[in-house]
C-alpha cells in the first residue's frame, strides 16, 4: 500500500548472538523480516550509530557497570556495553538481512552526549531524527515496526509514532527483547495503553 511503511529497527550484528549487546534469538527474526520487506512497498531501516566513547557506554563512566542506570541531563539513562560503534562490524546490518530495498536508513545515537532509542526522537524526546517529516512528505500514515529490541528501540519508536499521529503496529513475532528487570512486560503494557496494535502471528 502506498500509504504504509515497514520500519526495521536496528537489525545489526551487535544486537545478534555473538554481538556486543546480543539480544537472545535476535538473528531468528531475519527470515521473517526479509519476507516482510519483500511484501512492503516502502521500507525504512534504523541503525544505531555511536561514536567511540559515547555517553551511554558504561566504559565512559569510571566504575560504572553495564545495565545500571545513571541520571543524565535528559533523565535516567541505562548504561550499555560499547556497541554499534560507527564503521565497526558490529554496527553493520546482519549479513542475512535483505535490506537493499530500503528507501531510507535513519542513523541514530550519533550525538556523543545523548542516546537515541526511538526512530523518531533522541532520548531527550525533543531532538528529531527527521523520520516524521520524511513519512509525512511521502504520504505515509501507517507503519509496522519490527526488529531489536522489543522493549527498547522498537517500543520507544512505537510510542513516538503514535504521538506523531501514525497508525502503528508492532509485529511481536518479528522482534526480540532484552527484558532487563521486567522491561518487556512494562513496555508491552505502555504500547497497548498508548494505542499501538500488537500482533503476534505465532499465537494468532
Amino acid at each position: 500500500m502506498a500509504d504504509e511503511a515497514l520500519v526495521v529497527i536496528d537489525l545489526q550484528n551487535d544486537f545478534c548472538p555473538g554481538g556486543a549487546l546480543a539480544v537472545t534469538g535476535g538473528d531468528e527474526i531475519v527470515p521473517l523480516v526479509n519476507d516482510m520487506i519483500r511484501r512492503n512497498d516502502h521500507v525504512v531501516l534504523t541503525q544505531d550509530w555511536h561514536p567511540a566513547g559515547h555517553s551511554s557506554f558504561a566504559s565512559s563512566h569510571p566504575g560504572a557497570q553495564p545495565f545500571t542506570s545513571i541520571e543524565m541531563a535528559y533523565g535516567p539513562q541505562t548504561l550499555w556495553p560499547d556497541h554499534c560503534i560507527q564503521g565497526s562490524l558490529g554496527s553493520d546490518f546482519h549479513s542475512g538481512l535483505a535490506w537493499t530495498k530500503a528507501e531510507l536508513v535513519i542513523r541514530k545515537g550519533f550525538r556523543p552526549d545523548i542516546d537515541s532509542y526511538s526512530a523518531f526522537f533522541e532520548n531527550d524526546h525533543k531532538t528529531p531524527t527527521g523520520l516524521t517529516g520524511y513519512l509525512r512528505e511521502r504520504g505515509i500514515n501507517t507503519i509496522t515496526l519490527v526488529g531489536l529490541a522489543t522493549d527498547y528501540c522498537v517500543a520507544y519508536s512505537a510510542l513516538d509514532a503514535v504521538r506523531q499521529g501514525f497508525r502503528t503496529t508492532v509485529r511481536l513475532d518479528a522482534c526480540r527483547a532484552i527484558d532487563l528487570n521486567g522491561s518487556l512486560e512494562a513496555m508491552i503494557a505502555r504500547m497497548r495503553e498508548a494505542g499501538v496494535t500488537l500482533e503476534d502471528h505465532l499465537t494468532d
